[in-house]
């Protein structure tokens, strides 16, 4: 009995314990968008994305490479989504003043988190931050946080 308490003491935390160490990367995001090229127009001439060809991509969506690896989904839909600034997608970049200088020659609308235009906001951490939205409304937090 002695050693079934010590068996017990030693491997049960193997079998009581979750896994947590997965290793999870991300893969991709997916939106859905109104207009498929004038968004697809918007990911490629503003934020510079590289449209994925293949095969597999199905009609009524189009496919842009990120950094890392990392993939965005355009799907065309008549469906509405409802905005909101805390449900956003984020970016880095360690040009960001050149991005604003960017953004700016373009006329693109960009604003801090409170809401005021043409405003880059510098957080507690020393990170640049500012947000802009895509054709369908999605926000896009742009910052120079390091990875």
């Amino acid at each position: 009995m002695k050693y079934l308490n010590l068996i017990i003491c030693i491997f049960l935390p193997y079998f009581c314990t979750a896994q947590t160490n997965f290793e999870f990367k991300k893969d991709h995001d997916a939106i859905l968008v109104r207009n498929l090229e004038i968004s697809a127009k918007f990911y490629q001439d503003i934020l510079g994305l590289e449209e994925i060809y293949s095969k597999a991509i199905p009609s009524g969506k189009r496919w842009f490479m990120m950094g890392n690896g990392v993939q965005l989904h355009l799907s065309k839909s008549k469906k509405e989504v409802p905005k909101n600034k805390s449900v956003h997608m984020a970016i880095t970049t360690q040009k960001i003043d050149a991005f604003v200088d960017f953004l700016k020659s373009k006329d693109i609308y960009f604003e801090n988190w409170a809401g005021k235009a043409k405003t880059v906001r510098v957080r507690a951490d020393g990170v640049k931050q500012f947000y802009i939205r895509d054709p369908d409304g999605y926000w896009i937090e742009v910052n120079n946080a390091k990875m």
